[in-house]
């Protein structure tokens, strides 16, 4: 399989119809090996408009919703960014190339070994993996200028956007009112303080990220 070949079809037939125009990322993309971060049994698939499976219930991101995740990140200093749902790793990957330090937390520990093993394999050496639960996101670390949910959740949780730098950007997948299962890309922008302003970008649907058991109570 020609891959750059496939890569200049996927940024020239998906991307840019998708309104995915910031030169910054249309560079980006072209340098990106996204072929090494897809398991070997779909890498025929690496550049499809297609989610891919990573087993353990986990997909791998269409290459259009990645672009819109970097892209609504453009233009601002990313030093600290948060990822809620590594799978591969292909997505802290991206984020890596823009910021000083990249936290993801994967909950699946396979996954999170797997993606350990494709960033070090990439020479990638500015991301740290956590195993568990990151929608609690990790405070030790915050804030961060971005966080970005791989992934659908019912709302936004509360602990990311305490999380949220002033002047930063939470990028996640929520599904419509009433409208399920599709969902809303959107973007929280904290202005100041409490004070938070929300847009969506696009309407998609991505499979929801896995959340830890609820606790059993015993009397």
């Amino acid at each position: 399989m020609n891959f750059e070949s496939a890569r200049h079809h996927m940024i020239e037939q998906q991307l840019r119809p998708w309104c995915i125009t910031d030169p910054e990322v249309i560079e980006q993309l072209y340098a990106d090996r996204r072929e090494n971060f897809v398991p070997e049994a779909y890498r025929a698939l690496a550049f499809a408009d297609v989610e891919i499976p990573l087993g353990h219930g986990a997909t791998m991101l269409p290459p259009k919703l990645e672009g819109r995740i970097l892209q609504a990140l453009s233009g601002m200093p990313l030093r600290r960014v948060l990822e809620v749902g590594t799978g591969s790793g292909h997505m802290a990957a991206l984020l890596a190339q823009r910021a000083q330090e990249v936290w993801t937390i994967e909950i699946e520990p396979a996954l999170a070994d797997l993606a350990r093993a494709n960033l070090a394999r990439a020479e990638i050496d500015n991301v740290h993996v956590e195993t568990g639960d990151g929608l609690a996101g990790l405070r030790d670390q915050a804030p961060f200028d971005a966080i970005v949910l791989s992934g659908g959740v019912r709302e936004i949780p509360r602990p990311l956007i305490d999380q949220l730098a002033e002047g930063g950007r939470l990028v996640g997948f929520v599904p419509l009112p009433g409208q399920e299962p599709l969902m809303a890309l959107s973007v929280v922008k904290r202005l100041s303080g409490d004070a938070f302003s929300s847009e969506a970008l696009l309407e998609t649907i991505v499979p929801m990220l896995k959340q830890p058991p609820a606790k059993k109570f015993v009397f």
